[in-house]
């Protein structure tokens, strides 16, 4: 049995990174053999749509079509064929990837096994491990009350558990109740300004926040090839009858006791909450980012495996840059 197994090389900043032991290695062993070994079986090693490069070489020219990047237009061919033509470029897949990642306390929510806070630390560790382990570069900036770490981005195994003990061990968190509202509009202008080479960036979250977040999102959209995962929960859209229970709102403390079993009470709750999903998914196209929807109850690598396929017709259609309703069922 042994020898089946072979030491890895080390990878160039594994012996400058601290690693805390025990619980992040054990989690991301198991992430290892739970979801990455199914995602090589399933997607055979392919895992270029993940991460779309970007490069300086002219490789065509076609014409453009809606949600094409129009600073790839090439207006001296527009102007000769009266036709809007696009150029497309010889792609780098050298591109270091971040994780923008939002750790307020709203996340820690979860009706069933798994808490929204759970399904984005699997979901980072999955994707961190697959980039860096084809030499991808991964950083991230982790936002709690505040933005509280900028981790850059560097490849390697030990990397990726420096990145994964920063999302669990968060650093100054703020009590249950003490932290406020969450402003996601920091965290994307935070991101715009610190991550300055064009890069592929995760906007990790469940977007419950401020309002303003909007305008900051389309702004790193221009400059960055970005995917927003928007994480939530069932319980989040609907309401079971439970009866009379209590509502507390994790960030500001704020309690309310509500009664389940009253069927008008579940209905306009049913409807707010599809009101505010529509109004969600209409500021993502708006802002031109890919849309990865993860729910608490959602299987990773089937989600992993149709958001890839997702953006494999995209990039089939010349659609680069389209948004995406849902990802996953």
């Amino acid at each position: 049995m042994k020898g089946w197994w072979r030491k890895a090389a080390a990878a160039a900043n594994d012996d400058v990174l601290p690693v805390l032991p025990g619980g992040t290695e054990r989690a991301l062993r198991r992430l290892e053999w739970t979801v990455i070994r199914r995602l090589d079986g399933l997607l055979q090693g392919d895992y270029r749509t993940l991460m779309r490069g970007t490069g300086l070489d002219l490789a065509d020219l076609r014409e453009y079509q809606h949600h094409d990047d129009v600073r790839h237009i090439d207006w001296n061919v527009t102007a000769r064929l009266q036709v809007p033509h696009v150029r497309v470029f010889t792609e780098d897949r050298e591109m270091a990837a971040w994780f923008v990642l939002d750790l307020s306390r709203s996340v820690d929510f979860g009706s069933g096994t798994r808490a929204k806070r759970e399904i984005s630390q699997g979901f980072v560790g999955v994707l961190a491990r697959l980039l860096t382990r084809h030499g991808n570069r991964v950083g991230a900036l982790v936002y709690g009350s505040a933005l509280e770490a900028v981790i850059p981005p560097r490849t390697g195994r030990r990397h990726v558990l420096h990145l994964l003990d920063k999302m669990a061990l968060r650093a100054d968190p703020a009590p249950k109740g003490e932290q406020g509202p969450t402003r996601l509009a920091d965290l994307l202008s935070a991101a715009g300004t610190m991550v300055r080479r064009r890069s592929t960036v995760f906007v990790v979250s469940d977007f419950l926040s401020e309002p303003g977040w909007e305008k900051p999102l389309g702004q790193l959209a221009q400059r960055h090839e970005v995917v927003a995962v928007r994480l939530f929960d069932p319980l989040e859209l609907k309401l079971p009858d439970l009866g009379l229970v209590p509502l507390t709102d994790n960030e500001t403390g704020e309690q309310l006791w509500v009664d389940t079993h009253d069927a008008g009470f579940r209905k306009r709750f049913a409807r707010i909450a599809a009101e505010r999903e529509t109004a969600l998914r209409g500021a993502l196209a708006k802002a031109g980012v890919d849309t990865l929807e993860l729910s608490t109850q959602d299987d990773l690598v089937e989600a992993i495996v149709r958001f890839t396929e997702l953006r494999k017709r995209h990039v089939r259609t010349g659609n680069a840059n389209a948004p995406t309703k849902r990802a996953v069922s």
